[in-house]
């Protein structure tokens, strides 16, 4: 099987070629330094030809407000190009409850290009993810300082990256769900405990401070970041990937 991969030399999109790749797939990278732009539309015809499936990893380059007009231009040419090169299967990577989060630029985005994947002209799959174990560094960044990190309590249930890698390979050589695929790892955490977990494995001698005013996550209310009891859980757990991460 062919498949283009969007976005396919980032974190998720570089593993899932390879792994597609050693399925004996045909597995085609495209993102801006293959020469394939998204959102002038340069490329997508030539990296879309007699590609049976596109798996959609592209990001905004930023989370706010413009993040909206990105997935809108982005999903409007690849859907189009698609559709002139007979694509049979368009799949997304979103995110477990984007759509409960409107107060998040970001979220809202990513729940636009998953209408606009629902009401394009090809037969789609929808793989919600919840966070990143590897984006922990990014979230630990955001509030803290020199003595302490500042976390919300907000519960999460996350997953390996490489654990995202597999459910998307699976999905993308299926048939179209049609529909919705939650994916998470099997352990939900306040993200302050998660905080000083990793800060412990790292021997980090900073104090995590539960604060529910702290960082993005702080908009989120309620489980809406966990998954339902549908959700397919992976196996790999984060003490052990942070313990051996570090």
């Amino acid at each position: 099987m062919k498949l283009t991969v969007i976005g396919g030399t980032g974190l998720i999109g570089s593993q899932v070629v390879g792994k597609l790749t050693e399925a004996g797939h045909e597995a085609l990278p495209a993102a801006l330094s293959t020469g394939v732009d998204l959102l002038t539309g340069k490329g997508l015809d030539a990296a879309l030809e007699g590609a049976e499936t596109v798996i959609n990893l592209a990001n905004s380059p930023t989370f706010d407000e413009a993040s909206l007009d990105f997935f809108r231009t982005s999903m409007d040419n690849l859907l189009a190009a698609g559709a002139t090169a007979g694509v049979r299967h368009q799949v997304v990577l979103s995110i477990v409850g984007v759509d409960q989060v409107p107060q998040l630029d970001y979220y809202r985005a990513k729940a636009l290009q998953e209408q606009l994947l629902r009401q394009g002209p090809t037969p789609y799959s929808i793989v919600r993810a919840t966070q990143f174990f590897e984006f922990m560094d990014a979230v630990l960044s955001w509030s803290s300082d020199a003595q302490t990190v500042r976390l919300p309590a907000t519960r999460i249930q996350p997953m390996a990256a490489a654990d995202v890698v597999a459910a998307v390979v699976e999905v993308a050589t299926g048939a179209p769900l049609g529909g919705i695929r939650n994916v998470a790892g099997p352990d939900v955490f306040p993200l302050e405990e998660l905080g000083r977990i990793t800060l412990a494995a790292r021997g980090d001698a900073r104090t995590v401070v539960t604060d529910d005013q702290a960082g993005m996550f702080a908009a989120v209310e309620g489980d809406v970041l966990v998954p339902g009891p549908d959700a397919h859980l992976a196996t790999t757990r984060y003490r052990d990937w942070v313990s051996e991460a570090h």
